[in-house]
């Protein structure tokens, strides 16, 4: 068997939580600084439906003024656990540049696949299009972060089919998606001990899920970065997508140095970070 598919070496691999040992103080600082976003956010809209099913709730963090490009940033956590709370304290340094931020909750692993799950954040893409103006966001003007699962997650609407969606849709609504430590081939993780029970991914649901088996999509952009610190597959992942579609639709594919699976988010909600500025080029706003 190769390496790459050994059952123990890919549970050290993509286990993020036991490569960072103080993980539980980061996730901790990141619901410190999520309750004190919203705290400090008397705007901000929390738990609007966009859609009927499980997990189908956003919170909204309007910008000052109308017409604002619109971040709508995806959680991670493996598709089964965290929430969109967790994640609040990206919103304010977006909305102090003239960014709306949406952040948009899904239903979680093993209760439903992750074919469901991309089915339901389409929803949500259609909901902010059709919703964006009424809270003064730019519906022109839409780009994704993701994280993790959630960079996997935003990378797939990326490949969407719109129109099929629905017809009143741009052919892409999407400016470009930014992918933080994503996952584009997920059949290591059909074979990773602690992943498997909760996924349950067949090679089925791989072939349909991986975005690095996709043509590259047109008319939008792609930005992947992981953190210098994380697991050689994680890297892998990246330089992947990088590899497949080629630079004109990842025209960035970059490791942030001294940055693990967790505190890489430092430098989204940083305003002075590298990854603060790449997530601005998708709104247009630098």
């Amino acid at each position: 068997m190769l390496p790459r598919l050994d059952p123990p070496w890919l549970d050290v691999q993509y286990n993020a939580r036991a490569q960072v040992p103080d993980h539980a103080a980061l996730l901790g600082k990141w619901a410190r600084a999520s309750a004190a976003a919203r705290a400090g956010s008397p705007q901000a809209l929390l738990d609007l439906r966009y859609g009927d099913g499980p997990g189908q709730t956003l919170d909204l963090f309007p910008a000052a003024r109308p017409g604002a490009p619109v971040l709508i940033f995806i959680h991670g956590g493996y598709w089964r656990t965290l929430d969109k709370s967790d994640c609040s304290f990206v919103a304010p340094s977006f909305n102090a540049d003239g960014a709306m931020v949406v952040l948009p909750n899904y239903a979680l692993c093993p209760a439903v696949s992750i074919e469901q799950i991309v089915l339901q954040l389409v929803e949500a893409v259609v909901w902010v299009y059709h919703h964006a103006a009424r809270y003064g966001g730019d519906p022109g003007c839409i780009a994704l972060a993701g994280h993790s699962a959630g960079g996997h997650l935003a990378t797939m609407l990326l490949s969407c089919r719109w129109k099929e969606v629905s017809e009143d849709l741009p052919a892409q609504p999407l400016n470009g998606a930014l992918a933080i430590s994503g996952l584009y081939d997920l059949e290591p993780l059909r074979h990773t001990p602690f992943l498997q029970a909760d996924l349950q991914l067949t090679p089925t649901a791989v072939a349909r899920l991986s975005p690095a088996f996709f043509p590259r999509p047109k008319g939008t952009r792609l930005y992947a970065a992981v953190g210098l610190e994380e697991s050689d597959e994680f890297q892998r992942q990246t330089q992947l997508i990088r590899d497949v579609w080629g630079p004109t639709a990842v025209p960035v594919c970059e490791s942030v140095p001294g940055a693990n699976h967790f505190n890489v988010l430092n430098g989204l909600a940083n305003p002075a970070g590298r990854l603060h500025e790449l997530a601005l080029r998708l709104l247009q706003l630098r």
